[in-house]
């Protein structure tokens, strides 16, 4: 094979859904009812762009743009972000990304008129009712439907990982939860969620989703909510583990991550060496270990036995992954990596805010609003949302 056809095989294409909750900026809670002109303005400024509702009023869902390197990842979170933050400030609301409002009620919360969202509440009853979540996903669009599948099933030992650098949801209806993302145990009340087994080609994919739809589970492959799956209707792996990012730079940190990952498994791939998965009961407890302690978190390590300091394994992924990276043009978002694991994730930051406001004297409820505020200040860091004014 040359050079320039090695070369194509690797291109990728990147995309990115982030999903907001909007807020009332005098009581910090969440809008259950929030104005209908924030997303008509929205619409009006997206561009090439998708904002849409989700299944709650309280939220919305920004879709960049398809894009051909991570810097424009960058440029279209940066766009999109400001489009919403701005429509919703000149609505009388603040946009928040974080996976878990610190201390909104679910029962309060109104659900998006829509027959599909309708059917999913009759459906699901108390698990979507409880479903007050965000969160992040990332679309790579590479090779053909056997290499995708295949890719992805090889991707699902860093998802924990990815998963760790993410979080962003401690808080849960006014309690600290004790984990670093407590979005993944709602999202574990619904079906068809979680890691999927390995799969080989797109036969076995195609196979399973055909099996679904004659028991009549599912009407199509998007209710299928694994924590990773190709897509149908776009030549795309979609990575959906993750947490929203509350700041822009930790969200680039993990798309270059993704993107350096597809990368580097895509050339094994075409050499035929890729690496041996360990079984899925395994990939699951340090998912769990991914959830509970986030960048504190010592990982069962497959291949050497015992446990390994998420420092350690992440330095090492670094520097294997820095010829990749180097290629995309992220190595700077990468080397982030380090960043975040001794610094913390934004799941890391409202903790210690909390915690700071009771020390200096705040009751629990007043440290909660603090919190909310620290993280909608993150939301708008680098997105030059003044430009919009």
């Amino acid at each position: 094979m040359t050079q320039g056809r090695h070369d194509s095989n690797l291109a990728l294409t990147l995309g990115v859904e982030e999903e907001f909750f909007l807020i009332d900026p005098e009581t910090r809670d969440l809008l259950s009812d929030p104005d209908a002109a924030i997303l008509d303005a929205c619409n009006e400024r997206r561009g090439p762009h998708k904002i849409v509702r989700e299944f709650l009023r309280s939220q919305v869902e920004t879709n960049t743009r398809v894009c051909s390197s991570v810097s424009e990842v960058r440029a279209a979170i940066c766009e999109t972000r400001r489009i919403l933050v701005g429509a919703a400030e000149q609505h009388g609301a603040a946009v928040l990304a974080t996976s878990t409002h610190p201390f909104a009620s679910w029962d309060t919360q109104v659900i998006t008129p829509g027959q599909r969202y309708r059917d999913f509440a009759v459906l699901y009853q108390e698990a979507v009712r409880r479903f007050l979540v965000g969160g992040m996903h990332i679309h790579a669009g590479f090779g053909d439907r056997d290499s995708r599948v295949r890719v992805m099933t090889a991707l699902r030992p860093y998802l924990p990982v990815l998963h760790a650098l993410s979080g962003s949801s401690p808080f849960n209806e006014g309690r600290s939860t004790g984990f670093k993302s407590y979005r993944l145990n709602l999202v574990g009340n619904l079906p068809r969620s979680g890691m999927p087994n390995a799969l080989s080609s797109w036969a076995d994919f195609d196979g399973l989703v055909s099996f679904y739809r004659r028991l009549h589970f599912i009407r199509n492959s998007s209710e299928i909510w694994w924590d990773i799956r190709p897509s149908r209707s776009f030549p795309t792996v979609e990575l959906r583990i993750c947490d929203i990012c509350t700041r822009v730079e930790d969200a680039m940190c993990v798309v270059a991550l993704y993107a350096s990952l597809v990368r580097y498994l895509c050339r094994r791939d075409l050499e035929g060496s890729l690496p041996p998965s360990p079984p899925t009961e395994i990939i699951t407890e340090n998912r769990w270990l991914a959830q509970r302690y986030g960048v504190m978190a010592y990982l069962g390590d497959p291949e050497g036995g015992g446990r390994v300091d998420i420092d350690d394994y992440t330095a090492q992924l670094v520097e294997d992954l820095a010829g990749d990276a180097q290629a995309l043009g992220c190595h700077a978002e990468l080397l982030r990596v380090k960043e975040i694991v001794r610094e913390g994730t934004s799941a890391d930051r409202q903790v210690d805010h909390f915690r700071l406001r009771r020390l200096e004297g705040d009751a629990d409820a007043d440290a909660l609003r603090a919190v909310v505020d620290q993280a909608v200040a993150e939301t708008k860091e680098g997105i030059g949302v003044r430009d919009l004014a």
